[in-house]
């Protein structure tokens, strides 16, 4: 499991082992991973260490210390390396003396553009991980001269401009096409929309004492997800695995019903039943359902219910299936048509899957606000319902009812965001539920096999979501291989 830590927590830990190491050591290590690290982008777009121009951009913080530090080290190697200082008054002395001892220099006022222009590699050690709001004025016409230039743009820690702890980016930021951060990641190298900013992300181990379970944020892996699918043992019949109820769909939106019903027989439950006007259908194309048309209370047993896609204005079923005392997923016309107070009554567990303006109808703000500050919507929405949220989008977020971290998806491909591909992902999940897992794990487990699934059905290429439901047991296959 790949884990994130708040700039607090980071800071902690970097004052703890300081504390232990003389003075100066734990910037000195920083330095030499970010100084290989720059060694093998040279490496691929320059051909060589010696010879090559490298333009560091050095801020009055610890980042631009390692730059320094690590820009001594590549001048030692034969590089060129010249410092851009924003704050000359406020550069890191001791990184500072070890740039110019090594042969490098301190660009002339006004020549800074020109030398990141011929750069071969551009260094942002501009702001520091405690950076709030986007660039300064200052470092506005340099980050922009970085993007022109055909230079390599590698970032210290973060890209400059961006927060750390909640991922948002408001103002001009540096874009990096390789952020080299140290000791741990950090919320926002994970969590768009700074994500896009970070580029590749290389973790340098600095020996940060972090443990597991003070993490802001956690994705899983492979080994991570496997040790979570559903697996049938000897004992097992359709009921003793689950059975996951689907009411979905509308004379309108049939194909909603489908969808999700193709991801629910896809998710490890024993028996998938649908409930709603969309049985013809439902069977037509899934003979193995169980269908009924005298809604979720005749529906017969079910272990989780999954309710709202393609619901239309079919409140009643929605209300219906809140009352029941087994996990239940809230999703599209669902969120919409739900009582708030129905959903934060429930003593079993709720799982609500809005993508961003769904998430800003409930919030009562703008589809923009969610977009911008993903961490937070997410974990706001699953306070204010008691309920475990899992928020779609280019960074698939899913935060508990009860806090804790907060679970990044690190899957998924951007031909996922095609019409259908929720209501698959809705009925994965529910069936998931409905095999025991919790509803954290369950919406966790389901974005990551659901993104998976996608890459494979896309393979670069358009697809549609009945196309992403039918690579879900290779998506499977491929996790559960790592066990």
């Amino acid at each position: 499991m790949r884990t994130a830590y708040s700039v607090e927590m980071v800071r902690n830990a970097e004052r703890e082992l300081m504390a232990r190491l003389p003075e100066g050591a734990l910037m000195r290590r920083a330095a030499a991973g970010l100084a290989v690290a720059c060694a093998e982008v040279l490496g691929r777009v320059a051909g060589r260490v010696y010879g090559s121009r490298v333009v560091l951009l050095v801020g009055s913080g610890d980042n631009g210390g390692d730059a320094l530090y690590a820009g001594a080290r590549l001048a030692r190697r034969g590089a060129g390396v010249t410092a851009v200082l924003l704050a000359p008054e406020r550069a890191h002395d001791g990184g500072l003396a070890a740039l110019r001892r090594a042969g490098g220099r301190v660009a002339e006022a006004g020549s800074a553009e020109e030398s990141i222009e011929r750069a071969d590699l551009v260094v942002d050690g501009i702001v520091g991980i405690g950076g709030k709001g986007g660039l300064r004025e200052a470092a506005v016409p340099l980050a922009d001269a970085a993007a022109r230039s055909r230079a390599a743009v590698l970032a210290v820690d973060l890209p400059s401009g961006v927060d750390a702890d909640t991922g948002e980016v408001r103002g001009a930021a540096v874009r990096a096409d390789l952020t080299v951060t140290f000791g741990a990641h950090k919320p926002g190298l994970m969590v768009d929309p700074a994500r896009e900013y970070a580029g590749s992300v290389r973790l340098v181990d600095i020996g940060l004492p972090l443990p597991n379970d003070a993490a802001g944020l956690a994705a899983l892996q492979h080994a991570d997800v496997a040790r979570l699918l559903p697996v049938p043992g000897a004992e097992s019949d359709k009921y003793r695995r689950g059975v996951v109820g689907i009411a979905a769909g509308s004379a309108r939106y049939p194909g909603a019903a489908v969808l999700a019903v193709a991801g629910a027989l896809r998710g490890g439950a024993g028996a998938v039943r649908y409930v709603g006007p969309a049985g013809d259908a439902v069977i037509a194309r899934y003979p193995e359902t169980l269908v009924s048309d005298q809604g979720p209370k005749r529906a017969g047993r079910v272990q989780a219910w999954v309710v709202g896609p393609g619901a239309g204005d079919d409140a009643g079923t929605v209300a219906e299936v809140l009352a029941t005392e087994v996990p239940v997923l809230i999703d599209a016309d669902g969120l919409r048509l739900a009582d708030a107070g129905a959903v934060r009554d429930r003593t079993a567990p709720t799982l609500m899957t809005p993508h961003a303006g769904e998430a800003a109808a409930l919030l009562g703000v703008a589809r923009e606000e969610v977009e911008a500050a993903r961490l937070a919507s997410a974990r706001e929405l699953a306070r204010r319902y008691g309920a475990t949220v899992l928020l779609k989008g280019s960074t698939t977020v899913v935060a508990g009812a009860e806090g804790g971290p907060v679970r990044v998806n690190s899957t998924g491909t951007s031909w996922l965001a095609t019409a259908g591909s929720g209501d698959v992902l809705s009925g994965l999940a529910g069936s998931l539920l409905a095999a025991g897992l919790s509803a954290l794990d369950a919406g966790s487990v389901a974005a990551y096999v659901h993104g998976l699934a996608g890459r494979f059905a896309a393979d670069g290429a358009p697809t549609g979501a009945h196309d992403v439901a039918e690579a879900i047991p290779g998506a499977w296959r491929d996790v559960a291989r790592v066990e």
